[in-house]
């Protein structure tokens, strides 16, 4: 898979075509129940949702458009590949169904809606979406009302979900993790272990694939591990990276503006300010590989089902205000063979 190079970026990753026109803010695959197939869809600051085909020799086949009301924050596959669920500032939760190429509007909001996430159990199936509104709620998309809504302490920032258990990020460093199972409820309130505002979340699992934990990082070049119910206090840790030392000896510290599990080995993959990706490996607590930093942060990332591509979004994330936005340099999602670069360290 993944044949000669063919990119203009410094990892000579395969580019894909036709971009948005505004930064990537949201970066999904389809999911495995799609196996023979590889689809990738981006939300952007430009309004608009994307989706291409990735083909088996890198290339990517624009496939349709789809635009919202103001700038899209997240999006989400629905658990069977058939649709995808759009969230924007123009407190509106869209379904995108790819079949019919018809958009509908299935959630509303009194703010932007920040994040939204496909909920699958045994005994039910619905949609999570958290708002800056202060409030998170769970949707049967057949019907225009919630099937419930959770008051928030604080605008919702990030959120992930792993069955049965979902973890909230809010505005003032909170954290509350939900158990999903029967009827979502809360579970527990955890400090948070960063001293600055969260920006990214992923829940990941135990050898025995059940979701134990989640990692968090943060505008300040950190990241924390914890774990829900931790064996041991010192199993939760944090370590720095998106860092570097300038030439005056200070050093630079950049946003980790988004985290992922590989699905296959259990590693992860921070992507920052700074323009670079790093892979790591929390079991062993190292790093895997840097890479070089491109000309524009990065902003969003992920993996296909089965772990074998590895997606990144490059575009300017306004960490260092207007006065270094440069219209000439465009966003740019790149794609990435990973399978083997993201094994654990053998120790």
């Amino acid at each position: 898979m993944f044949g000669a190079t063919q990119s203009s970026n410094r990892m000579n990753d395969f580019e894909v075509a036709s971009p948005p026109d505004d930064s990537v803010s949201a970066l999904e695959f389809s999911p495995s129940t799609l196996p023979s197939k590889n689809f990738l869809i981006a939300g952007s600051w430009d309004s608009s949702v994307r989706c291409w085909e990735v083909e088996q020799n890198g290339a990517t086949v624009p496939k349709s458009i789809k635009s919202m009301g103001g700038p899209v924050l997240d999006v989400c596959w629905s658990d069977d590949g058939t649709k995808v669920f759009m969230a924007s500032c123009d407190k509106q939760v869209k379904l995108w169904d790819l079949g019919s190429d018809q958009v509908m509007q299935v959630a509303a909001y009194d703010g932007p809606v920040k994040t939204c996430h496909m909920v699958k159990g045994p005994n039910y199936t619905c949609l999570m979406t958290g708002s800056w509104d202060k409030t998170l709620k769970f949707w049967d998309t057949r019907s225009p009302n919630p099937m419930m809504a959770i008051n928030l302490p604080e605008r919702c920032y990030c959120a992930d979900v792993e069955y049965p258990m979902a973890v909230v990020g809010t505005a003032s460093r909170g954290l509350i993790i939900y158990s999903l199972q029967n009827t979502p409820s809360e579970y527990k309130r955890q400090e948070s272990p960063l001293k600055y505002q969260h920006r990214s979340i992923s829940i990941f699992r135990d050898k025995k694939k059940e979701p134990t934990g989640y990692a968090l990082g943060s505008i300040e070049g950190r990241v924390a591990i914890q774990y829900v119910n931790p064996a041991n206090p010192k199993d939760n840790f944090t370590f720095k990276c998106h860092r570097s030392t300038s030439t005056s000896g200070f050093q630079d510290i950049y946003a980790v503006n988004d985290i992922a599990f590989h699905p296959v080995h259990g590693t992860l993959v921070t992507v920052g300010s700074d323009g670079t990706f790093s892979f790591w490996d929390k079991d062993a607590r190292t790093k895997l590989k840097s890479s070089d930093a491109m000309d524009q942060s990065i902003t969003k990332c992920g993996f296909n089902s089965n772990g074998q591509i590895y997606a990144y979004a490059v575009g300017y994330d306004w960490s260092k205000g207007h006065e270094y936005f440069n219209p000439g340099k465009k966003t740019q999602i790149f794609l990435r063979s990973c399978y083997e670069e993201l094994k654990p360290r053998i120790n």
